[in-house]
């Protein structure tokens, strides 16, 4: 469960990075790539809470 944490973070920060790179481009953020960061951030804080209750 930690690995799949990890995983999913490190996915979050990349993307986050290619989101970044796009807005010093001068580009805009497509709608589409919220919803990707939502879905990303969804399932840490999943993973967070099934982690706590596990550990419980």
């Amino acid at each position: 469960m930690l690995y799949f944490l990890i995983v999913v973070a490190v996915l979050l920060l990349a993307y986050a990075g290619v989101l970044v790179s796009y807005v010093r481009r001068g580009r805009k953020i497509p709608p589409a790539a919220y919803l990707v960061l939502a879905a990303l951030n969804g399932l840490i804080l999943a993973g967070v809470l099934a982690w706590a209750v596990a550990a419980h």
